[in-house]
């Protein structure tokens, strides 16, 4: 019988190899580029690439989760680290002095960021204060809300109709259901971005599947944020989190369509489009007529890995700036920090203070 040669392909870095099967005979002699390798070499390597990744998405879960934390906040690094990224609340004067003859524009993220980070996803109420504080923000800056939760959830805890919404990564966004006055007209009001809209199904069908794969995990949830789906870690036993990597992992190979992202005690699978909150922040600036202003001054508050995408963005702008909500050192692209979501509303609240003071003033000269 003839054996058949073998493609084993790693999708991640492309790499395609032709594998010969394990024979007592010498295989043919490999012409042009190829390489002989025994097929069970490749199979082994390419398995322990995917071991090697997984065993990384979980040592960084472990690594941002509060309790594994080496450092405390009276720790050298932690001070080195406030150095490079100072409390806003502290340097709240300059922020004013650097947005002055600028127009502020809030992005905000909504868990560990205008609420605390919960067991239970569904349960992540805000409290009265914040919402009467964004409320208040609302007013004197255009505000949006972007988040990798489902649009539609998030609305339904923040309840704050002239806010704008990104959810899903950004890959959902509706302007405010009632007149706002940063809309430079009535379409504004109305604006909805679906870049992704064409993964709705795809999007369903690997949730019916996650759902069945990781059911025999206690504790496993996977949430349908409608253009994308997140595996939560955070009510899993530390030691089942590798086995329900690897549970996520093996639906997803499936789907090349589809990637895997690791946030907070999160895997989070999203479409592969080149979209992101960095993506979304500038396609709200660009709908507020602000894209291309000197004069806008955007500031970005979030606490997760996703909410690089729009530190970066902000960065590389050379406008505004970011902050990082955490009580820990991290890698980030933010200019700030702040500790937790009751330091963000106290941040938000200076600045309402401060804008009013400022059109009290200017109503006197």
């Amino acid at each position: 019988m003839t054996q058949q040669n073998v493609v084993v392909s790693d999708t991640k870095s492309g790499v395609s190899l032709t594998v010969f099967p394990t024979t007592t005979q010498k295989p043919p002699a490999a012409p042009g580029g190829y390489i002989s390798i025994p097929r069970r070499r490749v199979l082994k390597n390419l398995e322990i690439n995917g071991g090697q990744r997984i065993n990384a998405w979980v040592e960084s879960m472990r690594a941002s989760s509060p309790t594994h934390h080496k450092s405390t906040p009276l720790s050298q690094e932690h001070n080195s680290w406030i150095l490079h990224h100072p409390s806003a609340l502290d340097m709240f004067d300059q922020i004013i002095d650097a947005s002055k003859g600028k127009q502020i524009v809030m992005f905000l993220d909504y868990d560990g960021t205008l609420s605390p980070i919960v067991d239970d996803p569904d349960r992540a109420f805000m409290s009265d204060s914040m919402r009467k504080t964004v409320r208040k923000l609302a007013r004197c800056f255009p505000t949006a809300i972007v988040t990798g939760r489902c649009k539609d959830k998030v609305y339904n805890f923040v309840r704050l109709a002239e806010l704008y919404y990104a959810g899903s990564h950004g890959m959902d966004i509706k302007g405010p259901t009632r007149s706002s006055k940063y809309n430079k007209d009535s379409k504004a009001e109305a604006i909805l971005c679906q870049p992704a809209s064409d993964f709705l199904p795809l999007i369903d069908e690997v949730y019916q599947q996650l759902v069945e794969k990781t059911k025999s995990t206690p504790g496993a949830l996977v949430e349908n944020n409608k253009f994308c789906l997140s595996v939560h870690f955070r009510c899993v036993d530390e030691k089942k989190w590798s086995e329900l990597a690897r549970q996520v992992k093996s639906v997803l190979k499936e789907y090349p369509k589809l990637r895997l992202t690791q946030g907070r005690k999160v895997l989070e699978i999203r479409p592969t489009i080149k979209w992101d909150k960095g993506k979304a922040l500038e396609f709200l600036l660009e709908s507020l007529g602000l894209a291309n202003c000197s004069d806008v001054f955007p500031v970005y508050i979030g606490d997760d890995r996703s909410d690089e995408d729009a530190f970066k963005k902000l960065r590389d702008r050379g406008q505004g700036f970011g902050i990082l909500v955490s009580k820990f050192p991290k890698d980030t692209s933010a200019s700030y920090s702040l500790q937790e979501p009751n330091e963000v509303m106290n941040f938000l609240q200076r600045l309402v203070e401060w804008k009013h003071v400022s059109l009290g003033a200017r109503s006197r000269v």
